[in-house]
């Protein structure tokens, strides 16, 4: 009798010192701990066979990075075996998220909606999951088009892969057991158009975005500078006001202002959350003002 091989259902990270010896990450292990005791390292990351496959072996590395409050850094034996079995079996799943970088120096964030189970009312960059077949970039296309409407052709983008980031919902212990885990790879794409332009093209989902918003240097450097589980004061200091575009629930779309220290907000250690920029995205436009620097010198 052959031996029936077990269809993938979905795209997860495999953990490997070499392709051939890959292993389906845990639920529950933090990844980011798998490669030290730091909260960030460097790793080869790519795709094979509907793998994303993270190693230290050959290849270029990417930063890889979780917050030092990731709950599968605290994670204790007991902690771990009370989370749901069918929690357990998900393994680590793997996202996009894309830092649309314009022609003149912006890029989109968005803030989720407010029925969304994950993250609600949170702001980030556009993604999602990758999908079965898809690369990196086209799996960040797609999301970018599902929850804006922009379209943005591959071949009109400059794709880069900024860094890594280690994922947990809910993002503390406190808040309760972890129930999604995420690598989640953010990925700069250089635009054509500027933000003006791709302004009059936004068509975003409702169901997904509750607005949208463009960042420029000086934003991402205050948001930046508000780091989660850090002291003292914002360097520099966020604008009195944001111009942002908010999504009504018909998708009709309507300009508003938003105090610019709701954006800089840190996360709290404990009690609701707040509305903010999440932690990982505040990482992600410290490595995009990081790939700006050179381009600033010249």
């Amino acid at each position: 009798m052959a031996t029936q091989v077990q269809k993938v259902q979905k795209v997860l990270v495999h953990l490997s010192g070499g392709n051939a010896d890959a292993q389906c990450a845990r639920f529950v292990q933090s990844i980011t701990g798998h490669f030290g005791g730091q909260d960030e390292t460097q790793v080869v990351c790519y795709l094979d066979n509907n793998r994303f496959i993270l190693s230290q072996g050959a290849g270029q590395r990417v930063p890889l990075k979780r917050p030092a409050f990731c709950p599968f850094k605290h994670l204790s034996v007991t902690q771990a075996a009370a989370i749901p079995l069918d929690v357990q079996d998900r393994g680590v799943d793997v996202a996009v998220a894309v830092i649309l970088q314009t022609a003149n120096q912006r890029v989109l964030l968005t803030r989720r909606a407010a029925g969304l189970r994950i993250f609600p009312g949170l702001w980030v960059p556009p993604g999602g999951h990758v999908e079965l077949e898809e690369t990196l970039v086209a799996a960040g296309l797609r999301e970018l088009h599902e929850e804006t409407g922009l379209e943005v052709e591959q071949n009109d983008v400059s794709p880069q892969i900024l860094g890594l980031w280690e994922s947990a919902y809910p993002a503390r212990l406190a808040r309760g057991s972890p129930f999604r885990h995420h690598i989640v790879t953010f990925m700069l794409l250089h635009c054509p158009h500027t933000h003006q332009e791709l302004q009059v093209c936004l068509r975003p989902d409702p169901a997904e975005v509750s607005a949208c918003l463009w960042v420029d240097r000086d934003l991402a450097r205050s948001i930046v500078g508000g780091a989660d589980g850090e002291e003292g004061g914002l360097q520099p200091p966020p604008p009195p006001a944001v111009r942002v575009t908010e999504v009504l629930p018909d998708g009709a779309l309507r300009g508003s202002l938003l105090p610019g220290a709701v954006l800089c907000a840190r996360a709290p250690a404990e009690g609701p959350d707040v509305e903010r920029v999440i932690t990982g995205t505040k990482y992600a436009l410290g490595l995009w003002l990081d790939s700006l620097a050179p381009r600033q010198s010249c």
